[in-house]
């Protein structure tokens, strides 16, 4: 809006308005006209005794009114401009009902207050004066009647006020509830936008922690499964090459098949009992009436942290392999006819010494995958296996020799998915992870995993 009153027609919320010209609606400017109408037919009225007073002739003062009545139809669009009009008619004692709705919708305008409080003074004095100088000529015209010295003055003021007070503070009333309300408007707006921003990044983030759970999960079918799996295929091949010859280790072969085998299926049903507990968690999530944007920020932020980095090194049930276990790893694979060293290097004073879930089982899940490759592709070579405690983080090497087979490996099915979910452990951690053949023919895996100041949860005895 300009200095003098003019405002853009808007509707509801900021939309453009559907009246015509400056107003926002059609009843709006059907009230303007009629009190425009009722404007002008008193200025045309009171334009006659005007006339009579200044001695011009009467459709002089009819004109006048005519001219001056309609401007009230400009309210709206020019609020200063209707009262400056009153303010200049008014010595002519015409355009009562033009000043009084002029002096409202200033005040009601987002016209600057200083100027509407100087044209709000100019009109009480401009009334002030007019009222004074008319009861100063009734009361000399009429001979009986002499009033106190005060009454003039007093009568003129209360005229004065009564004409000027109540519609500028009705105005500023409404104006500052219209404000109000706007302002209201635009912080719903404000929030139904923020929220649909919300709601946008919550579904973007649990897609993202779903994504990110399918391939943990696929990470932990590999580790669990497929290493105990390429341990009974490599046992059921020496099984068979060894029952004529040698009833005694092909039972004792057997009954490591049958122990793995049995294993494998415990692993199995316990990850996927974990899997179905988390379907039907996220089916009650689901379900109807609960689908507020803050219900799914609150559902994202957990997905999210479910796959947080070191979430992600977790098993399923949250109860997943260690460091300590180590050696029975490597004495499974010792079982199964491979021959592999275990040593473990540990600096004064980190002996024993116990690190977070997350970093043992990464670890122990890179020596087992490692392993577990050893049998797939390199049957019949060596393995070593070197761990070592450093300060603020763990060292893992697991190097095999070439294959006594050479080129050809144990037959086993391979995804190729074994160094991608090492590689995936460890930097999630923020830790190295480097993988290669050698020049020997054989292959090496290694990956240093910071544990952090806080990491260590204790020290064995």
């Amino acid at each position: 809006m300009s200095a003098t009153g003019a405002k853009e027609s808007t509707g509801a919320r900021g939309a453009p308005g559907g009246g015509p010209w400056w107003w926002a609606r059609r009843r709006s400017a059907v009230l303007d006209v009629v009190l425009a109408v009722f404007s002008t037919v008193e200025c045309v009225l009171e334009g006659i005794p005007f006339a009579h007073e200044a001695g011009l002739p009467e459709p002089v003062g009819m004109l006048l009114g005519l001219v001056v009545g309609p401007v009230l139809v400009l309210r709206r669009r020019w609020p200063v401009v209707v009262v400056l009009v009153s303010i200049a008619v008014a010595p002519a004692e015409m355009g009562a009902l033009l000043g009084v709705v002029g002096l409202y919708t200033l005040a009601a305008s987002d016209v600057p207050r200083r100027i509407t409080a100087l044209l709000a003074g100019m009109t009480v004095i401009g009334t002030l004066v007019t009222t004074y100088i008319s009861l100063r000529q009734d009361a000399a015209s009429e001979a009986d009647f002499h009033p106190p010295v005060w009454f003039v003055p007093v009568l003129a003021v209360a005229v004065g006020l009564v004409l000027t007070a109540p519609p500028v503070l009705w105005g500023l009333y409404v104006g500052a509830r219209r404000r109000l309300v706007e302002s209201l408007r635009e912080r719903a707006d404000g929030l139904e936008r923020e929220l649909s921003l919300l709601a946008d990044r919550a579904e973007e983030r649990a897609e993202w922690a779903r994504n990110e759970e399918r391939t943990r999960i696929a990470r932990e079918m590999h580790d669990v499964v497929a290493h105990r799996v390429s341990l009974m295929v490599v046992h059921a091949a020496a099984l068979q090459a060894v029952v004529l010859k040698d009833p005694e280790k092909a039972s004792k072969n057997a009954a490591l098949v049958g122990d793995m085998g049995r294993q494998a299926l415990t692993e199995l049903r316990e990850m996927l009992g974990v899997l179905r507990t988390a379907e039907g968690a996220a089916t009650v999530r689901g379900t109807p009436g609960s689908d507020a944007p803050e219900r799914l920020v609150e559902v994202a932020d957990k997905a999210t942290r479910r796959a947080e980095p070191r979430a992600l090194s977790a098993e399923a049930d949250g109860d997943g392999p260690s460091l300590a276990e180590l050696g029975d790893l490597v004495g499974q694979s010792r079982a199964a006819g491979m021959v592999v060293e275990l040593s473990v290097q540990e600096t004064e004073g980190m002996a024993g010494r116990r690190y977070a879930e997350g970093v043992e089982q990464t670890v122990y899940r890179v020596v087992q995958e490692a392993l577990t490759n050893v049998h797939k592709h390199a049957p019949g070579a060596w393995a070593r296996v070197r761990l070592a405690h450093r300060a603020g983080e763990v060292a893992v090497q697991v190097e095999n020799g070439p294959s006594e087979r050479g080129a050809m490996d144990a037959g086993l099915p391979s995804g190729g998915n074994g160094l991608v979910g090492m590689r995936e452990r460890v930097t999630a951690l923020g830790g190295v992870f480097v993988s290669g053949p050698t020049e020997a023919g054989g292959f090496r895996v290694s990956a240093v995993v910071p544990v952090g100041a806080g990491a260590a949860v204790g020290s064995g005895g």
